[in-house]
């Protein structure tokens, strides 16, 4: 028997559209492998929206696709109009049987989440900033036990699976969690230690398109510190975002102003990171910008790392976290995967779904 579940997504962007992109390559082998049909009745960007309570058919999914791969928002797509209040799409959309895909990175959809739950829908996030919030929000979004997060913490690898339903659910005591959760910084810190210079690597993941916009935006490292604060609340710890210790790779003094300005004036740092890199080599260790969790604290920042320890090895844009419990002791339980691109964030939304839906 094939059951249907829809879908309504917060979200058209590069993830966005990924996400739906997987979702029509799936439905053969999750027919077959599942009994599952997902179809979307509800598509919204910042500005638009496309509502289909009967469901959107492949064609036009296909066509909102290519709409949006051309820049255009899907207020000017077929079937598409003026964006309204979020809870209201939930109200017009929302059926049996329904998750709601949240991959913006706004807190505009929280008031909508909840709403969402509230009714007995299931919700699955991207989006850090609803669980980042105030710890009332944290908490009254996972009360209910269906609305999965995967993907804000490490993309497309398993962490919060791995913590909630293997290590926590084991009753396992966790004594410390480390990780790299940067794609961004991981290229980064693997490009001093080959002995670039900071401007120049900064320069060239702007340039290759690693960064956000604005640089500025993965360097200061609020976004490694809310991924920190998912996983502390995820242990249960009540903690806020601003008792996070957060170490930004510039100054305050180059926090405003230009792109153009900031990338040009980071030559000036170049020797102090050099010399950082230098000090930890000779201790036969290496830079890496760690998100780290023990004792009921959180910090984040640029840490010196053993060279043979599996954050010294990490590579690349590549994700990796080290979970050191009572079971996995003195060797950590290590999981890493890809940590840069829109499809690995993609495929761990298309995984919480399923799971959802099942």
């Amino acid at each position: 028997m094939l059951r249907t579940v829809s879908l309504i997504q917060f979200g058209f962007g590069g993830v966005g559209r990924a996400v739906a992109s997987r979702i029509l390559t799936a439905a053969a082998p999750f027919k077959r492998r599942y009994g599952l049909r997902l179809r979307y009745v509800a598509l919204c960007d910042s500005r638009g929206a496309v509502v289909e309570p009967q469901g959107l058919s492949e064609d036009h999914l296909l066509h909102l696709l290519d709409h949006k791969r051309e820049g255009r928002s899907l207020i000017s797509a077929r079937g598409g109009r003026a964006r309204e209040n979020l809870t209201e799409i939930i109200e017009q959309a929302g059926v049996d049987e329904t998750v709601v895909i949240d991959v913006t990175a706004t807190d505009e959809t929280t008031a909508a989440l909840k709403l969402a739950l509230a009714r007995g829908h299931a919700a699955v996030l991207a989006n850090k900033k609803p669980l980042t919030g105030s710890m009332d929000d944290f908490r009254e979004l996972t009360a209910s036990g269906r609305l999965r997060y995967e993907s804000t913490v490490g993309a497309g690898v398993p962490v919060i699976a791995t913590l909630s339903e293997t290590l926590l659910a084991a009753n396992d005591a966790i004594q410390r969690i480390a990780g790299c959760f940067s794609g961004t910084l991981g290229f980064l810190t693997t490009g001093l230690q080959a002995g670039g210079a900071f401007s120049a690597l900064v320069r060239e993941a702007y340039e290759k398109g690693y960064t956000e916009p604005d640089p500025r935006d993965d360097l200061g490292g609020m976004d490694v510190a809310r991924k920190a604060l998912i996983l502390a609340r995820t242990l249960g710890w009540s903690l806020d975002l601003e008792q996070i210790e957060v170490e930004s790779l510039y100054p305050a003094e180059l926090a405003s102003g230009s792109v153009d300005a900031f990338l040009d004036a980071l030559s000036g740092l170049d020797d102090a990171y050099r010399e950082r890199v230098v000090a930890a080599l000779s201790r036969q260790h290496t830079l890496r910008y760690v998100a780290a969790l023990e004792d009921g604290a959180a910090r984040v920042g640029l840490q010196s790392v053993p060279l043979e320890s599996p954050l010294g090895q990490l590579q690349g844009t590549d994700n990796l976290i080290a979970f050191h419990t009572a079971i996995y002791d003195p060797n950590p339980l290590v999981l890493q995967g890809r940590g840069a691109g829109v499809h690995g964030t993609a495929a761990g939304v298309l995984a919480d779904v399923v799971r959802l839906s099942l």
